[in-house]
């Protein structure tokens, strides 16, 4: 059965995309932590990311790397934190995270709950940074 993620590079799934390729995306945490809290993805489905082939792994630092410039220049923070938890979903993914504490990045918090104009606002602004 396809995880959540497969579902949504599929497309069954909707999401706040806020880049892809052909091997990757990008999009917003719908459970996040802060806001604009960013889930990296390669589209080819491995649960453990030390699985993946060297060329998949370095692609997905490289476009998280991307992505966590333009975030940090959406949204205020002292820098972008990038956690490999990856228990909840069977499928590699980085979280990248604004953080201007280390308490930024611990999972045990309570996560926001935004409005869908909340989540299309913040991918607006952080898709004009790419």
């Amino acid at each position: 059965m396809p995880s959540i993620f497969s579902k949504i590079v599929a497309g069954e799934i909707p999401c706040y995309k806020i880049a892809e390729n052909d091997n990757y995306l990008a999009f917003l945490d719908v459970f996040p932590l802060k806001k604009g809290h960013i889930l990296v993805i390669p589209k080819k489905e491995v649960d453990y990311i030390f699985d993946l082939d060297n060329d998949t792994y370095n692609g997905l630092m490289s476009f998280s790397k991307t992505i966590a410039i333009a975030l940090k220049q959406a949204i205020p923070c002292s820098r972008v934190a990038m956690s490999v938890i990856g228990l909840e979903v069977p499928h590699a993914h980085v979280h990248l995270i604004p953080m201007s504490t280390m308490n930024d990045v611990n999972f045990s918090n309570e996560k926001l709950k935004l409005t869908k104009e909340e989540f299309e606002e913040i991918s607006q602004k952080i898709k004009q940074y790419l």
